[in-house]
């Protein structure tokens, strides 16, 4: 059994912006600051801190007889011998695949790391009549994404700066 999570190089980014954020919250509760910053910044730290819980306990298990979904409160697993197809979208650098059973459906994206070891792993254990060539093409040398990583960065930049700017 192999489990994958997602980035830590996305995860690092991601929880240093949270933390500005509730500190830059902190900061502009404690000097009294407008309520519309103080509404602003409430509002922000909502989609900041769940994005950031859903992806620290996002992870994939690659079992023997199974692939399972692990999201926070969510559980999802598919059974090989029940997966019909396997199907690539992909925009850009950003890949999903999607298991696709009669019943039921996984999306993965290649936002986990070691994402090509995973679809490697997943792909040996699909019946083969079930992988269609886009998805067998892409396997060969998946991409791998990088903007989110760069985005929340810049994010966390942006957010020091401001930071700091209350101070001076």
């Amino acid at each position: 059994m192999q489990s994958y999570s997602i980035r830590n190089t996305f995860l690092l980014p991601l929880g240093i912006l949270l933390l500005e954020v509730l500190l830059l919250f902190t900061v502009v509760v404690a000097q009294g600051q407008p309520k519309a910053n103080v509404i602003v910044l409430a509002a922000l730290i909502v989609p900041v801190a769940g994005l950031f819980a859903e992806s620290f306990f996002r992870r994939i298990i690659v079992g023997d007889d199974k692939v399972t979904a692990c999201r926070p409160l969510r559980l999802k697993s598919l059974s090989y011998a029940d997966i019909v197809s396997a199907e690539t979208i992909r925009v850009k650098k950003r890949v999903f695949l999607t298991l696709s059973s009669e019943d039921d459906f996984l999306i993965i994206s290649n936002a986990y790391a070691g994402f090509p070891e995973l679809v490697h792993n997943l792909l040996a254990k699909l019946p083969p009549e079930a992988i269609d060539a886009e998805t067998a093409k892409m396997a060969e040398a998946p991409p791998v994404k990088s903007s989110d990583i760069v985005s929340c960065w810049f994010g966390a930049i942006l957010l020091a700066i401001i930071l700091v700017l209350q101070f001076v």
